[in-house]
């Protein structure tokens, strides 16, 4: 059974005072086994209807949203419920399938009597973006995003010590060398990570057998479950159906993929995506998968100043796989082992930078890079982190950081920035820049910043005896 972050956030969230939660994410990602698994061990009662498959449970939320009629409804059709107050977990898998059980969330909040989790893999997504007709509860709900297992989660779960990561982690804060055996060691489990990625079902086939070919059929199997659901969508009398066309555009943009991200400039192209659709229809059909969290975007800056999201290049980006063994899986069959041979240099960095791009947007970074308009220079990445915008230069091996160099060289054109190398190599300082291994991605923080409002003490505040204070009828 993996240990899962989530699992710490699921505790956090009933501990205090919640709404109903509603779980967003990529298919196959653990959402409902994650849950299912939290609700068994914190609850005495756990009631789970799968709206997708279970059509039938979709009349309960027809009527009126009196939560008693909706228990009795609920209990009804779903043999051996038991609605125990405070003692229950209600879950609701594929939320969207259902537009009225979203609707319902609402009074469950205002009731208060049951806790309530949703989960959904569409949510969002082309065809599901219908209006609610009794609403979505603004207000009455918290959200979550469930990614694949990140490079931390994937470390815990192959027994290394949180004692070795916190080690690491402060030799990044500190700028300090991490110690040979560990970086060796670090580096051999990345490279891991690299093939297998953090989808659970390859992550538990590696762990179980650390046969990669029996990692790559997991995958291959999970891109194909994907694939197949491509398309789908709910019609306006609440049929299941498939968008062919929109189908065949995304297997089209999905596929052109691994060539894209290996190209010297990474741009997304349409011409390089084989469908005879016009350019915007193919941009529909990426920013579908998109949508679906399997594609992740990298946008362009016209410069690198703030906010980087006020200065993106809308229709200028790259696109990256939000999981990176997903992405090596379709690399051909000697990827694994040059891999492993650390000769990700064949790949034109596009593992690499892969990688720093799913991990820096499962840290909750929306991802920018800069080109300039003459071609040069191009800088991987552009990062507010820490408060800062930080240039990431990304090499596969340890060749030189020209670019980000040149940039660092001329602050009255770029600014002043912080810079970051990753390459093969150990921790180290540059002329301008840090250099961290390749495992630095991740090991990044998150970006979480406080959502409470320092409260401003008024109550010692005066007039200043020099201040002449206007009257009444002076103001009008």
């Amino acid at each position: 059974m993996l240990q899962r972050n989530i699992s710490a956030k699921l505790i956090e969230w009933k501990n205090r005072s919640h709404h109903p939660l509603v779980i967003g994410g990529m298919r196959q990602t653990g959402k409902t086994f994650s849950v299912r698994l939290f609700g068994q061990e914190n609850y005495k009662s756990v009631i789970y209807i799968d709206l997708r498959e279970n059509k039938t449970i979709h009349s309960a939320f027809e009527g009126d949203f009196d939560i008693n009629r909706l228990i009795t409804a609920i209990s009804a059709s779903t043999p051996g419920s038991r609605f125990v107050p405070g003692e229950t977990l209600l879950i609701l898998d594929e939320i969207q399938d259902c537009p009225n059980a979203r609707s319902s969330l609402k009074y469950w909040d205002i009731d208060g009597r049951f806790d309530v989790i949703c989960t959904g893999s569409f949510l969002g997504v082309k065809g599901f973006r219908q209006p609610y007709e009794r609403g979505i509860p603004v207000g009455y709900e918290e959200h979550l995003v469930m990614y694949p297992l990140s490079f931390r989660e994937f470390l815990l779960n192959y027994g290394l010590s949180e004692d070795v990561i916190h080690y690491v982690q402060n030799c990044f804060q500190n700028r300090e060398t991490v110690e040979k055996a560990v970086h060796e060691s670090i580096r051999t489990l990345y490279l891991e990570y690299l093939i297998v990625g953090g989808m659970p079902e390859a992550v538990n086939a590696f762990l179980t057998s650390h046969d990669v070919n029996a990692v790559r059929q997991v995958q291959n199997n999970i891109l194909f479950s994907i694939k197949d659901d491509f398309g789908r969508y709910i019609n306006a009398n609440g049929e299941t159906k498939t968008n062919e066309v929109l189908k065949l555009r995304a297997e089209a943009c999905l596929k052109s993929l691994p060539a894209q991200i290996s190209k010297e400039y990474k741009k997304f192209q349409y011409s390089l995506v084989d469908s005879k659709a016009h350019s915007a229809d193919k941009a529909d059909a990426l920013q579908y998968l998109v949508d679906l969290g399997l594609v992740i975007k990298s946008h362009n800056l016209m410069e690198i100043s703030s906010p980087l999201e006020g200065n993106k290049i809308e229709k200028e980006y790259k696109a990256f796989f939000s999981d990176i063994g997903l992405l090596t899986s379709q690399l051909g069959p000697e990827s694994a082992e040059k891999i492993l041979r650390g000769e990700l240099g064949a790949y034109k960095g596009a593992i690499a930078e892969n990688m720093i791009a799913s991990a820096l947007y499962h840290s909750g970074y929306s991802l920018y890079y800069y080109r300039g308009s003459s071609g040069a220079p191009e800088i991987d990445f552009v990062e507010a982190l820490e408060g800062e915008n930080t240039l990431i230069e990304c090499k596969a091996s340890n060749n030189k950081a020209t670019s980000m160099k040149y940039v660092i060289s001329k602050p009255e054109k770029y600014g002043k920035h912080p810079a970051i190398k990753i390459s093969d190599t150990n921790v180290g300082t540059g002329n301008g820049f840090v250099t961290f291994p390749l495992y630095y991605c991740g090991f990044v923080k998150q970006n979480v910043s406080s959502a409470i409002m320092s409260r401003v003490d008024v109550a010692t505040l005066t007039v200043p005896e020099s201040c002449t204070v206007p009257t009444f009828h002076a103001l009008l």
